[in-house]
């Protein structure tokens, strides 16, 4: 492993992080907020849930009750008047609707005077749910998506018609209390009917296009399910203000910093990457290996978020795939490529995200390791793992998609 790529590697990472942290941003988009005459309550869901909702209370200086959904181990304390609640992702569980139940229950019978302040990040489509059918077809529905590579978009065009809180369903139970909801976003282009399935805002994806993703991919679904693909969503919200605040765009635009501060030229080349995983690797080994020899130091960077078609039952995510596929590409090269999701989990594992750079082919040939085998296997992780090409930060508190950075130095 190059010592020096690695270490700027972690530079890089951790300054992308600390820039898209929620403190500063909830707190900017709060500075417009004025509470109701009579109550306000907080409703946080996402893997940036607890982080927000200590941000929110500690500008407001109270609250008058609250409910906190995230993710297992993302819960770092108790945050005053606030209930704090853990509970499944990707795939919802019991915890996730007891915990969501325990929020309608606080927005239960409000008047027009009360203000309920939501708080919303990437993640929320698992953690905040009640489904309209039994949890077991929507964990296997869910499971299903997640399988068969379907994009964020795809996926909460489904579920939004399998809940009773997504699709602005949460917002109609609130009412007629205002809702002044603050978005982290994690999908591109920051749709904010899609972020989390959007329970505070107006659906624009049709029953139509949920039936079409539906026959795409091959979904089994039972009668009850079909049949609630053909209902239709809330189109208008008349008690809702919408601030949305941090993106993938400020995540590159903080790694772009970094780079440069190191004496990388950075050049972005998309804050949309949506394509599979191992095509997203193998793209970046080619641009390194067209600008390799040249004796400039350069960093390309891509921000987004790439999906995984499972073909084997390995452990992994989707940025330690990435760069794993990318690793035959950068060989012999004085290069190196990482990526990291910005929540500090990827996929159902413990890391970030994974580093490979010139190195890293030989080192797994030295192991025993065949490349090929693994990617079939879906298996970067325990690949990584061996050659010490995780990236381990634990959870952010934050969640705006993911970066990829492949540095050339020269």
């Amino acid at each position: 492993m190059d010592k020096v790529l690695r270490q700027d590697a972690d530079r890089i990472i951790s300054a992308s992080l600390r820039a898209v942290l929620p403190d500063e941003a909830v707190g900017r988009a709060l500075e417009e907020f004025v509470p109701g005459k009579g109550r306000t309550l907080l409703v946080a869901a996402g893997k940036a849930a607890w982080q927000m909702a200590k941000a929110a209370v500690e500008v407001l200086g109270r609250v008058d009750g609250g409910v906190v959904v995230t993710k297992y181990d993302h819960v770092k304390g108790e945050v005053p008047g606030v209930v704090c609640c853990e509970a499944g992702h990707p795939v919802p569980d019991e915890n996730s609707f007891s915990a969501t139940a325990k929020a309608l229950a606080l927005v239960e019978g409000l008047s027009k005077e009360d203000t309920v302040l939501f708080l919303l990040s990437g993640g929320g489509s698992a953690l905040f749910e009640k489904p309209l059918l039994p949890g077991e077809e929507l964990q296997d529905i869910t499971k299903q998506l997640l399988a068969c590579g379907a994009d964020i978009v795809e996926m909460n065009t489904i579920r939004k018609r399998l809940s009773a809180v997504k699709g602005g369903r949460f917002a109609q139970a609130c009412a007629p209390a205002r809702v002044y909801s603050i978005v982290l976003s994690d999908i591109l282009g920051d749709p904010l009917d899609m972020i989390a399935s959007g329970p505070a805002y107006p659906d624009s994806s049709t029953c139509g296009q949920a039936r079409a993703i539906a026959e795409k991919y091959g979904l089994r679904l039972s009668e009850q399910a079909v049949a609630l693909l053909g209902r239709e969503t809330p189109k208008e919200l008349t008690n809702v203000t919408t601030r949305i605040t941090g993106s993938v765009r400020e995540l590159c635009a903080a790694a772009a910093r970094e780079c440069e501060a190191l004496g990388y030229k950075p050049v972005l080349l998309t804050d949309r990457l949506c394509c599979e995983a191992r095509e997203a690797g193998s793209f970046l080994a080619s641009v390194l290996r067209t600008h390799g020899g040249k004796g400039e130091k350069l960093a390309f960077l891509a921000g987004g978020e790439t999906v995984v078609h499972l073909t084997g039952n390995g452990l992994g995510g989707r940025n330690q795939e990435l760069v794993l596929a990318s690793a035959p590409g950068i060989e012999g090269l004085k290069a190196a490529v990482f990526s990291v999701g910005s929540d500090g989990t990827d996929g159902p594992t413990d890391a970030a995200g994974g580093y490979v750079d010139g190195d890293t082919m030989q080192a797994l040939r030295d192991k025993g390791l065949d490349l090929f085998r693994i990617l079939a296997d879906n298996d970067a992780y325990h690949a990584l793992e061996a050659v010490n090409g995780l990236i381990m930060t634990g959870p952010t508190g934050t969640n705006v998609n993911d970066v990829a950075v492949a540095l050339l130095q020269g």
